[in-house]
């Protein structure tokens, strides 16, 4: 089937626009490349490596799709604002957000680092991002199974504090809901085990060796970077409710132990 004969559903996205935070590695910038190939023109967002950023825009133009890079730390409301206002400015349109920024544990970046990334930053984002979407929006947010589940379910030490942190952020991002539902506003939270390959299951393995095996076991199996970022851009136009929560992999001893 040629082009001009494909079904409008081959490009979901054609004509809107998506801003990914934390979209130059990994989860996000997978993300960025698939939400591309349904027809979005994307904001890729990085904090410090520009080239990394580049190169995914470089990889999405070559793929025919239309990209930007903007640097931005998300704990910055300067940066964030003027984030928001590049994906207007340059294609038009702000109509996903997906909130895929997350970190804490790094040891440089002060003791409230997690607090202030994964939830102060995220609420504020979303909010930066929503003063410039209209009815339609949809704003999709990337969690772990370890942080949405932490006060049912114990992590390990070397993760309660960030796993905390995220908890409380998609607690605040949550109490958003019915006023962006008032707006014409969906939002999404997609929920992931540990993902092979990610720097957070690194970080974790070298804090506490064995970890991503032992939880490779009990899942069955991890999701890799790819296969997580498919389910994250499936979100961004899901036929769901708003506050819809997508558990992702590996799920049924959280819920277990959580109902337990």
């Amino acid at each position: 089937m040629n082009d001009a004969a494909a079904p409008a559903t081959d490009k979901p996205l054609a004509g809107r626009t998506a801003v990914v935070t934390g979209s130059s590695r990994g989860v996000g910038a997978d993300t960025a490349k698939l939400l591309a190939a349904q027809g979005a023109s994307v904001v890729v967002n990085y904090r410090q490596k520009a080239p990394r950023a580049n190169k995914v825009v470089s990889e999405i133009e070559a793929a025919g799709g239309r990209a930007i890079a903007v640097g931005a730390d998300l704990t910055s409301p300067e940066d964030v604002r003027a984030m928001m206002r590049a994906a207007v400015d340059t294609f038009g349109s702000l109509d996903v957000l997906v909130l895929n920024a997350s970190g804490g544990m790094e040891t440089s970046m002060g003791e409230d680092y997690a607090m202030r990334l994964n939830r102060d930053a995220q609420v504020d984002a979303l909010e930066a991002g929503t003063e410039l979407m209209g009815e339609g929006g949809r704003v999709v947010y990337v969690t772990s199974h370890q942080a949405h589940f932490i006060h049912e379910v114990e992590t390990m030490p070397e993760y309660e504090a960030v796993a905390l942190s995220k908890r409380a952020g998609e607690d605040a991002l949550v109490e958003r809901v019915p006023a962006l539902a008032e707006r014409g506003i969906t939002f999404v939270t997609v929920s992931g085990d540990m993902i092979e390959g990610t720097v957070t299951a690194t970080l974790l393995d070298r804090a506490r060796p064995g970890a991503l095996e032992a939880r490779r076991e009990s899942a069955g199996r991890l999701f890799s970077v790819q296969e997580f970022a498919q389910e994250v851009a499936a979100m961004a136009t899901a036929d769901v409710e708003t506050g819809h929560v997508e558990l992702v992999g590996g799920a049924e001893d959280f819920l277990a132990q959580s109902q337990g």
